[in-house]
């Protein structure tokens, strides 16, 4: 049985309220001193490469709308693969500046389908 799409657009949704969460008070400084907040911001980066994955091979057409979804899968790659080391800043970065619109995109999409 195929999984419902919006289930993989949930998976993302809830990743990304927590890494904000998990990031929530933190500057990079203190974000790079905390190996527990690292490995749950990573951990849940992956899950959402892992999702958008799943979605791109379930439904294209949805997939098309989440924007920079080859390079989020890739970063998931980087991050379980270890194809390139991923620095600290680089997580922060993205955690920072991405994610928003990554959030934004997947919670727009699921308002449409429900």
């Amino acid at each position: 049985m195929q999984r419902d799409p919006r289930a993989f657009m949930w998976d993302v949704r809830e990743a990304a309220l927590a890494i904000q969460s998990f990031v929530a008070g933190m500057d990079l400084t203190a974000y790079a001193a905390n190996a527990m907040a690292q490995a749950a911001v990573e951990r849940k980066f992956e899950v959402i490469g892992e999702a958008l994955n799943q979605l791109s091979k379930l439904d294209a057409a949805a997939a098309a709308r989440i924007p920079d979804l080859p390079q989020i899968v890739a970063f998931r790659n980087q991050l379980i693969h270890g194809y390139a080391t991923v620095n600290v800043s680089t997580v922060w970065n993205i955690a920072q500046n991405a994610l928003p619109s990554l959030l934004d995109a997947v919670q727009a999409l699921l308002d449409e389908l429900q």
